[in-house]
């Protein structure tokens, strides 16, 4: 297992994500922590924590900003299971063990599920939850998509499947709804486990919905368009999605 954790002066977070990820995470886990500049003060936690024997390796982006640094970690993956991950303690690391487990059994890429029975969310902005909640719980009822939760961007991949998918998404977490849409509609098996979701407590959110609401707008119509005609005889899977 490789995680991909994106960070933007993350110092307050990293060592209490790692203490938890280490609870969950195989023994021969990496990590590998993606940042945008040096001074960042993610940077010297990191290194102390590898001292000290963590497998934490940090790595530059290829671009700026979350989108190109999640694409970053993705793409310096060739194969096996990659899991992408906040640093800000937000997403149920305790489910990892479950993720695993259903990439094993055969998922190409496997949701950690706000939405799914079992799953909550606690904490954050009323109206981005919301958004977020029904979104996909539509998505599913009207379309057919495999998961409840279209948003989250903790999930974990088959690095050889995204290495082979065009991502066209310029503007930052919506990456991980893009690359699950089109695995879908090329026939990649796909799955979710239920999971909790909490608001940070320390640091300031990237997230800004006014600006990127539109993005995942787009994403919506395209699957909810493919969906329905899957539906209704009109549009196959593309049958692209064979890398494992």
């Amino acid at each position: 297992l490789t995680i991909v954790v994106p960070v933007y002066n993350e110092g307050a977070n990293i060592a209490r994500w790692w203490e938890e990820a280490r609870r969950f995470a195989p023994a021969d886990a990496r990590v590998r922590v993606v940042y945008d500049f040096e001074e960042d003060d993610t940077l010297p936690i990191v290194s102390a924590l590898a001292r000290a024997g963590a497998p934490m390796t940090p790595l530059r982006n290829a671009g700026k900003g979350v989108l190109r640094a999640i694409v970053t970690g993705l793409r310096s993956v060739e194969r096996g299971p990659v899991l992408v991950s906040m640093a800000d303690l937000s997403d149920d690391l305790s489910v990892l063990p479950r993720m695993l487990e259903a990439f094993r059994d055969g998922a190409q890429i496997v949701v950690a599920s706000r939405y799914a029975r079992g799953g909550r969310q606690i904490g954050g902005p009323w109206l981005k939850g919301q958004l977020a909640r029904w979104g996909g719980r539509s998505l599913r009822w009207a379309a057919g998509f495999p998961v409840s939760d279209a948003t989250n961007s903790y999930r974990l991949y088959d690095a050889a499947l995204v290495r082979g998918i065009e991502i066209e998404s310029t503007g930052g977490f919506e990456v991980g709804f893009e690359i699950t849409v089109k695995a879908w509609m090329a026939g990649a098996r796909i799955a979710e486990v239920p999971a909790t979701w909490r608001d940070r407590t320390a640091g300031t959110s990237r997230f800004d919905l006014r600006r990127w609401l539109p993005r995942y707008t787009r994403l919506w119509v395209r699957a909810l368009r493919f969906g329905v005609g899957k539906r209704l005889g009109l549009v196959a899977a593309t049958g692209h999605a064979r890398a494992r």
